[in-house]
């Protein structure tokens, strides 16, 4: 049964001090339905003009009735309102599921449960919300009576948030639940490529009377809205998910204002089979390691590093496991694989497997668009064997649904294959030997480790890499942490005076 997807997509503006603000260029982009590459609706492209706007409503809000009503507001306070945004996510969750559905291509499923994870997400920041009211003087011993110190935590300021195409909403509010959560006012800047939900937002925040400027939502491409808001004097963060190559040119233009960032960059994951597992236990998880949204996310484990013994039965049972992957409209019951999110992107992919098999390589199944989907930007999931370590396919990420094969012998070369990557965001291990899931645990270089198991993902846990797959985390309370600052208090208590220094009101000492 199909899912209509013929219904409006609500036209909206910019989202700037709580109201709808039309782009003062007053152009638009075109939103086009991955499925059927037809053009859907559009949003407001914003410039810098509109991010200046943004920028001064964020300040304000910072700065309206001395801070007492956002960044010097109770924690609790702060969290009523997360909760209200929380409770209006589910109130609105199958329209919003299919907005993202329509959007960039995810199966309807997919996004369903992204929705629930938005939510959540929203409950678990109110929660340390509440919890920063216990903290806001931390007392800290220190080793002279005369002296007695605390330590504060405040809100950074104003932040700018940069966020991806592959999980619209939920992405964007990894950072914008925290950055409130914290007391700061934040700009978002998401994809032009999936803007629609992050709009809806805006309106979800209309609704439940979120302090007008707290949160602004300006859409627009990169070189025009996402650059003048990295490099903007009066943004005191900027916290970016997306590609390696772009997130270089925003520490750049960061860096001429010392300005902090966190990075969540691109990766390239592996994830190791051992001969002592369950081979369909392996291969699902190797697919969802892999294929989950479409194949397109910076953590995907699209290194598979198999046992030499078992690889040949082991990648039979996984081809048996892909044919039987539903591949089709997001809307339709059932798919576990929609279209990739453009044109643009599908051009890319197909050129990696192309070059792949130009340099020896062998497609072991997919590769192609599926025959029943003449339109859409469609690719079966793929497996690519025969692969060695200098091939474009092992070394760059695809952010697509393929996959790349190599086998191994030892411990030690699983090890050395799964650390050879200029990325270190994810890695996974797959054995029944959890003495030796350990051992590799501690060998992965990656800022997360799965065992027995690919891409879960919790609000409760730290989420970021190392190496060039970036620097920071989202999530947890290390998520919170990000939009803090950290000021010390030291006071004098003593009632003698310090006494370093001759008083002049004392006779000098006399002479020898």
């Amino acid at each position: 049964m199909a899912i209509s997807s013929s219904s409006s997509i609500p036209s909206r503006q910019l989202f700037i001090n709580g109201e709808w603000r039309q782009p003062l260029h007053k152009k638009r982009i075109p939103i086009v339905n991955p499925s059927t590459e037809k053009i859907i609706g559009d949003i407001p492209a914003g410039t810098a003009e509109d991010v200046e706007l943004a920028v001064d409503a964020a300040r304000k809000a910072l700065s309206r009735n001395k801070g007492k009503d956002w960044p010097k507001a109770t924690g609790a306070f702060r969290a009523k309102y997360l909760r209200a945004i929380a409770a209006k996510v589910l109130e609105r969750k199958s329209e919003l599921a299919r907005l993202e559905a329509l959007d960039c291509g995810k199966p309807l499923d997919e996004a369903a449960w992204d929705m629930d994870d938005v939510a959540g997400c929203f409950e678990y920041y109110a929660d340390l919300a509440e919890g920063l009211d216990a903290k806001k003087k931390v007392p800290v011993n220190v080793p002279m009576e005369t002296f007695k110190s605390y330590v504060r935590k405040e809100p950074i300021g104003v932040v700018g948030l940069i966020t991806p195409w592959n999980y619209p909403l939920l992405m964007a509010i990894w950072k914008v639940a925290p950055a409130l959560a914290a007391g700061c006012a934040a700009i978002l800047k998401p994809s032009e490529l999936t803007s629609i939900t992050c709009l809806e937002l805006g309106d979800i925040c209309r609704e439940v009377g979120l302090p007008p400027g707290v949160l602004n939502i300006v859409t627009g491409l990169g070189p025009e809205a996402g650059a003048p808001l990295a490099a903007h004097p009066h943004v005191d963060k900027i916290s970016f998910t997306g590609s390696t190559a772009t997130g270089s040119r925003i520490m750049t233009a960061a860096s001429q204002l010392v300005k902090p960032v966190t990075l969540e960059l691109g990766g390239k994951s592996p994830i190791v089979i051992f001969e002592d597992t369950d081979l369909d236990k392996a291969a699902e998880w190797t697919m969802f390691g892999c294929f989950w949204t479409n194949g397109q996310m910076c953590s995907a484990t699209s290194r598979l590093i198999v046992h030499e013994n078992i690889a040949e039965k082991f990648l039979e049972r996984l081809v048996s496991w892909v044919k039987k992957v539903k591949v089709s409209d997001p809307m339709e019951e059932g798919c576990r694989l929609g279209p990739v999110v453009s044109g643009g992107q599908y051009e890319k992919i197909m050129k990696f497997i192309s070059v792949a098999k130009s340099e020896g390589a062998t497609i072991l199944c997919g590769g192609r668009r599926p025959q029943h989907l003449k339109k859409g930007f469609f690719i079966e999931p793929t497996i690519i064997t025969n692969v060695n370590t200098s091939m474009q396919i092992w070394r760059e990420e695809v952010f697509g649904p393929v996959l790349c094969v190599k086998t191994f012998k030892t411990e030690e070369e699983a090890v050395e294959l799964a650390n050879d990557t200029e990325y270190g965001l994810a890695a996974a291990v797959i054995s029944d030997d959890l003495e030796r899931c350990e051992r590799m645990t501690q060998a992965f270089q990656a800022g997360i480790v799965w065992v027995n198991c690919s891409q879960p993902c919790f609000c409760q846990l730290p989420w970021g890499g190392i190496k060039r797959s970036g620097f920071g985390r989202d999530l947890g309370e290390w998520g919170l942490e990000n939009f803090l600052s950290v000021k010390q208090v030291t006071q004098y208590i003593s009632t003698e005076p310090w006494g370093w220094y001759q008083s002049p009101s004392t006779k000098p000492l006399s002479k020898l």
